[in-house]
């Protein structure tokens, strides 16, 4: 049987912000259909290690492959094709305030048209069954022509992840999508995060132990900008996290 294709890999990645030294000798393998959790304290590397999965970032270190390709290698146009195939949920959602729902969903599909259509969608954006059914996937049906600027923080969330589904990605990074709710609601949002990526590969990073049991099968702990454990699910026991959340 031939093993999972390789998504994601690290290699003695690092990245640096001035003298300050964000992640450091990170060696990662994802393979296809993975859902892994990303663990540690706020400040830790976990950002930062999604912006280089994601591209956004390069490594001033090592190497990053994404899709099998090494990510030093990419011009800017052959960076954002690859892009196309990543749906990002970063911590401040990225949505555009000031538009109308139906705008931030249609975000989703901006790689996949045309420039003619793509240019049209942001003037006169034109609701059809995919925006509707992502919407009301995520509970928000009601909310199609709503103004951004009006909704709450949970939905502003949902849109985000309607935005996701229209995308259609191969791979998932979802930077602390969760850290702010509570926990039934937390619950609710990484259930619809991972609706895109039953068949695609999910990497969250998280702050509760309890949610990456329930949702991923992988956890990988990081401390200082270092890998300190990469272990199955059923692995991830107390003493693992007392270790990961010590102060130093």
């Amino acid at each position: 049987m031939t093993a999972p294709a390789p998504v994601i890999r690290l290699s003695s990645a690092g990245r640096s912000f001035n003298s300050h030294q964000a992640l450091l000798d990170v060696d990662l393998t994802v393979t296809a259909g993975e859902r892994v959790a990303v663990l540690g304290t706020s400040g830790a590397g976990k950002t930062t290690l999604l912006a280089l999965m994601n591209g956004s970032l390069r490594a001033t270190a090592g190497a990053v492959e994404v899709f099998g390709q090494d990510l030093r290698t990419l011009s800017s146009t052959h960076l954002r094709a690859l892009q196309r195939r990543i749906g990002a949920v970063p911590q401040r959602l990225d949505l555009i305030d000031q538009v109308r729902v139906l705008h931030n969903v249609n975000a989703g599909r901006l790689g996949q048209w045309g420039t003619a259509r793509a240019l049209a969608s942001l003037t006169w954006p034109r609701p059809d069954d995919t925006a509707r059914a992502a919407l009301h996937r995520v509970g928000m049906g009601w909310a199609l022509h709503e103004r951004t600027e009006r909704l709450s923080g949970g939905e502003r969330q949902r849109v985000a992840i309607a935005r996701l589904l229209v995308q259609r990605p191969e791979l998932v990074l979802a930077d602390e999508p969760v850290s702010s709710l509570d926990p039934a609601r937390a619950a609710e949002i990484l259930d619809l995060l991972r609706a895109p990526a039953e068949e695609a590969t999910f990497i969250v990073s998280l702050h509760q132990p309890e949610l990456a049991r329930k949702h991923c099968t992988r956890a990988v702990g990081l401390r200082d900008g270092r890998v300190v454990f990469d272990v199955p699910i059923d692995q991830l026991d107390d003493h693992l996290l007392a270790d990961l959340y010590v102060l130093t």
